[in-house]
């Protein structure tokens, strides 16, 4: 991905060196309902948030000395960040709706958002409570090492993906579908947050389509985005995890059907014909 030299956005909050833990903020609508329910990248284990939440209510400064490789890698998540703000910005102008950007956390170990506290356990996540991405740069070497995902545009992917879930904070989407948890079962729910996540794919689909119109994407880097994409799925990670699946149990989405949606999303490059929910079959 061509990158260097590019604008870099200026919604970046750095709290790398502070600590995460942090008072559970619980309240009424959708913020008390969102506190188990970060939209993570991975699908996180919600006992890894839970987990987290004891502490005081700031965390503590502790000096935090950053490598050039992790100074490179926060330059090129802001620079991401930039040409998300700019392709979402375009399409909301086009729909006569105005884009709020969002902020970008870099943190290391643990943090706190408006959803609650998480460790960088859980992977990138976004929290809709705050309009705030977070993202320990450690994933990274993640990606590459742990989920053989290599490349930069796999990274642009990730975070791409969690500003999807921004879009559908705005355009409601959110508020609509996570109050469904509390009138049903988790399995008939989880099938309603496997399509929300796979929508999210899709708007990372759009953004990269126009990416690839902006002159930004090099040889292989759609590749690299569709490899990450199936490296994610539920049925891929729960057979590296436990040696077998449990379909009645994903939260994300088959490997198939995130490569899927990332394509679809990719060639359309619009809104229209994202609304997962709407289809009948994957």
């Amino acid at each position: 991905m061509k990158w260097k030299g590019r604008r870099a956005s200026s919604n970046i909050e750095d709290r790398r060196g502070m600590g995460g833990g942090g008072k559970t903020l619980i309240g009424g609508g959708l913020g008390g309902i969102i506190i188990v329910l970060l939209f993570t990248f991975l699908g996180g284990d919600p006992g890894e948030l839970l987990g987290n939440m004891t502490g005081s209510d700031s965390g503590t400064a502790v000096p935090y000395e950053e490598s050039e490789q992790e100074k490179e890698l926060a330059d090129f998540v802001s620079v991401v960040l930039a040409d998300t703000e700019e392709v979402w910005t375009e399409i909301f102008e086009e729909q006569g709706l105005q884009y709020k950007e969002p902020t970008l956390v870099l943190y290391s170990g643990s943090v706190q958002s408006a959803c609650g506290a998480a460790s960088s356990s859980v992977g990138p996540f976004y929290c809709p409570g705050d309009q705030k991405l977070y993202i320990d740069l450690s994933f990274y070497e993640d990606l590459q090492r742990k989920f053989k995902a290599p490349g930069d545009f796999a990274m642009a992917y990730v975070i791409a993906h969690e500003v999807g879930h921004h879009v559908q904070t705005l355009l409601g989407t959110t508020e609509e579908i996570m109050p469904l948890r509390q009138r049903m079962s988790e399995e008939k729910f989880n099938k309603y947050l496997v399509r929300f996540e796979l929508q999210a794919d899709y708007y990372s689909g759009v953004w990269a389509h126009h990416a690839q119109g902006m002159g930004y994407l090099e040889e292989g880097d759609l590749e690299e985005a569709l490899n990450a994409a199936t490296a994610v799925g539920d049925d891929t990670l729960q057979k590296r995890a436990q040696g077998y699946v449990v379909p009645e149990s994903f939260t994300h989405g088959t490997s198939e059907q995130r490569k899927s949606w990332f394509h679809k999303g990719f060639q359309k490059g619009t809104i229209k014909g994202g609304d997962t929910f709407k289809q009948s079959s994957f």
